[in-house]
């Protein structure tokens, strides 16, 4: 990536989004929590691509991690669509129409 170590989501804030969004105590890897990291590592790449208009490596980073985002949110919503709206609540994302 090319933006910053300060923007970038650490440790402890890649914990802490897993803690709020997990199934279980050891879940790690559910689309829950993948949907709950992305979701946090989007909002933190558009906060530096606000500045960064013309950082087009990151711009398509991006892209491709809301790609991936929306691939784990459709396969929720086909397992448990009450998972899925609960994590959309959670997240303050929009449904899909």
């Amino acid at each position: 990536m090319c933006y910053s170590i300060a923007t970038m989501l650490t440790k402890t804030k890649k914990e802490k989004v897993i803690k709020e969004a997990r199934v279980h105590d050891n879940d790690t890897g559910s689309a829950d929590v993948q949907i709950a990291v992305l979701t946090k590592r989007i909002t933190e790449l558009a906060d530096h691509l606000k500045t960064h208009q013309k950082d087009k490596h990151s711009r398509r980073g991006l892209l491709q991690m809301v790609a991936n985002r929306q691939t784990h949110m459709n396969y929720l919503m086909r397992t448990d669509a009450k998972r899925y709206n609960s994590l959309m609540k959670k997240l303050e994302l929009k449904k899909r129409a």
